[in-house]
This record gives structure tokens, C-alpha cells and sequence, in this order.
């Protein structure tokens, strides 16, 4: 087992600076280069603790991205590493977006253009699915957790229930089967 190393607030700032600029697609899609950086590279936590860290990230308000580089940097350097891990998040972000907001008003009807962002939506496609898959490796670990997941798809899927409600039942049925683990029930 890896041990587990501090981080100074530049490092925290300059990873999330990087996975922020060069994660496109949202949450998911950041999933294989933030387990790369905070895992692999720095090793600042443990692929289960970043399981927890992005779970909890979907179900909590805001961007799950930016709830997660904030719950790592707390965990490292407390406030101030939640703050530098946060600003280096989003700032990739802020600065594209102010940067592309005046070039694409320009460009917007551009055949080029259009088909650029057609290929970036494939690519996310793929970064998504990836993401999905290292999640079901890790999660679907036992009975319980595989018939939650096909209770979730078919639900979501098939039934149109809202993710809130489908959220409060995965954690109800959670804590209910660690229960009846337990013998508590």
C-alpha cells in the first residue's frame, strides 16, 4: 500500500489548474486524469477515497469538479488548500470562457468550427464511458451494490425518476444494508 503524502498549496493549485484545462465534458469526464494526478502521480489519496471524495461531489450541490477539487484540498492543507485546490479548478475555466466568448461570436456560423465541436462532443463521449466503467469496477463489488445499480438504471431509464429521489433511496438502502450486515436489524 502507497503511502499517503501532504501537499503544498501551489501543488494543489497546479494539479486542479490542469485537470480544470484539460478535463472537457464535465465531472465524469475528469474522473481518469484526477485519479492519474491525486492518485498515481502525488499520491494524495487512495483510489477508494476518491470513489468517496466523487460520490459525494454528485451529491452535493454545485459542480461535481469543483466539489471535489475543494473536499481533496481540505483534506490536504484544511481552508486553505480547499481554496487554492477550488481556484485552480476553475480558473482554466474562467479564462477560456472569457477568451472563446469573443472569438466565437465571430466564428459562431464557421462549418469548421462547428464540426470542431462535433469531435469534442465524440471524445467526451469516450472520457464519459471510461469514467463509467472504472466507477462500475470499483462499486459493483457484491450483490447488494449490483442490484441497486439495476434498480438505478431502471428507474432512471425506463421510469423517468428524479436523480434527487433516486439519490435519497441509493443512501437509505445503503445505510439498510450495512444494518442488516452488521446484524443491527
Amino acid at each position: 500500500m502507497r503511502k499517503i503524502r501532504e501537499a503544498t498549496l501551489i501543488e494543489l493549485f497546479v494539479t486542479f489548474f490542469k485537470i480544470g484545462g484539460l478535463t472537457y465534458g464535465g465531472g465524469y469526464a475528469m474522473l481518469p486524469m484526477l485519479s492519474r494526478e491525486v492518485i498515481d502521480k502525488h499520491h494524495w489519496v487512495t483510489e477508494e477515497e476518491v470513489l468517496d471524495i466523487y460520490a459525494i461531489g454528485q451529491v452535493t450541490p454545485g459542480i461535481i469538479a469543483v466539489n471535489t477539487a475543494t473536499m481533496i484540498g481540505y483534506r490536504k492543507r484544511g481552508i486553505a488548500g480547499a481554496i487554492a485546490a477550488t481556484l485552480g479548478e476553475v480558473a482554466p475555466s474562467l479564462i477560456i470562457i472569457t477568451l472563446l466568448a469573443t472569438v466565437l461570436l465571430q466564428v459562431k456560423d464557421s462549418v469548421l468550427v462547428q464540426r470542431a465541436f462535433g469531435g469534442i462532443r465524440v471524445a467526451v463521449c469516450a472520457l464519459i464511458t471510461q469514467s463509467v466503467l472504472t466507477l462500475a469496477k470499483k462499486s459493483l463489488i457484491d450483490i447488494p451494490t449490483v442490484l441497486l445499480f439495476l434498480a438505478t438504471v431502471a428507474a432512471t431509464l425506463f421510469f423517468s425518476v428524479s436523480p434527487i429521489i433516486v439519490v435519497v433511496f441509493a443512501i437509505l438502502y445503503g445505510l439498510t444494508v450495512k444494518q442488516i450486515r452488521r446484524g443491527e436489524v
